[in-house]
């Protein structure tokens, strides 16, 4: 099966990498089977999708790797055409966790190498079984870890070849400059993977990631669904936009599609997270049409700052990253 390669569009990472623009979430609520990830990331990676983003929290990347492997084993895909992100979660930010985590990772996935990985969160938590380790007040219990220890630790990975890239995600630009100040630095972070969207456009995150030559990843860049038990039911519904619906019927697309566009247009890798096979053929479309400088002006004049993923269940944590304006 030939791809388009409009279908490939990349940019390249500071570290000589290259990133499609447009990436798969393979995130689904835990109601979801675990086998509908297969499902679904065979499917995508089918109708183009070459760019996956997974992580150790979805607990699914045997799923996911499984998918993967069969598109690779059918002569869809070589392995060098896929770029797969993993994440190393809270409990395992203490330095010597690090690296077992990610072989953890490679070994649910039965894949040699992951394109990228990043730290999924710059709030530690206590190491052990569980993934929100709770007190009896049902209290996260958080642990106190020196991020720039974490980031020797995935340099050491990226080292071993375990990964090509490294990067973070949900930083703030105080804790990317911490990083990026650090005496002995080798590798920078290629990316900071963010919630982006219409209503939290993160401007100044991203003019300060440009200026370090750090990719912004843009996650929930399709604001939240509405089942979403911990989301604000005050919030809009970004797909129900009248701005965003009216640019998506002037260009005869959908406003899922306007939503995505917006953050390529703007130099922003995008995640489209869908387990809806029609709408992950539709994601897809987002190199058939372009914006107007008028579009993105208007799309622009909707930011709110309005965060759907704001995980308040941390706000204490000295490493709380939403504190900071940007």
């Amino acid at each position: 099966m030939t791809m388009d390669p409009k279908y490939q569009k990349k940019v390249k990472l500071n570290d000589g990498h290259f990133i499609p623009v447009l990436g798969f979430g393979t995130f689904a609520p835990p109601e979801v089977p675990k086998s509908e990830a297969l499902e679904v990331t065979k499917f995508a990676i089918e109708v183009g999708f070459r760019h996956i983003d997974c992580a150790y929290l979805y607990q699914n990347e045997e799923q996911v790797g499984q998918a993967i492997r069969s598109k690779i084993a059918d002569g869809t895909v070589k392995r060098e055409d896929i770029f797969y992100t993993s994440k190393v979660w809270s409990t395992f930010l203490r330095p010597e966790l690090v690296r077992p985590a990610l072989e953890k990772s490679l070994k649910d996935l039965q894949l040699e190498y992951v394109d990228l990985y990043i730290i999924h969160l710059p709030v530690a938590m206590v190491p052990g079984e569980a993934i929100l380790p709770t007190d009896e007040n049902g209290k996260l219990i958080f642990d106190s870890v020196d991020l720039c220890h974490t980031w020797e630790a995935l340099e050491k990975c990226k080292d071993a070849g375990l990964t090509k890239s490294i990067g973070v995600s949900n930083f703030n630009h105080k804790q990317l400059e911490r990083i990026l100040n650090k005496p002995g630095l080798k590798y920078k972070p290629v990316c900071n993977q963010v919630e982006c969207h219409p209503y939290l456009n993160q401007s100044k995150l991203l003019e300060f990631c440009k200026s370090h030559d750090i990719v912004l990843v843009a996650y929930g860049a399709l604001g939240a669904q509405r089942t979403l038990q911990w989301m604000n039911p005050n919030f809009p519904f970004l797909l129900e936009d009248p701005v965003l619906s009216a640019i998506a019927k002037k260009h005869k697309q959908t406003p899922a599609l306007v939503a995505l566009r917006y953050q390529i247009q703007r130099g922003v890798v995008v995640l489209a997270k869908s387990y809806n096979k029609k709408r992950i053929k539709e994601n897809i479309q987002v190199f058939d049409f372009e914006l107007t400088p008028e579009d993105m002006k208007a799309i622009e004049g909707l930011n709110s700052n309005i965060r759907y993923y704001d995980f308040q269940q941390a706000v204490d944590h000295p490493e709380y990253p939403y504190s900071e304006e940007y």
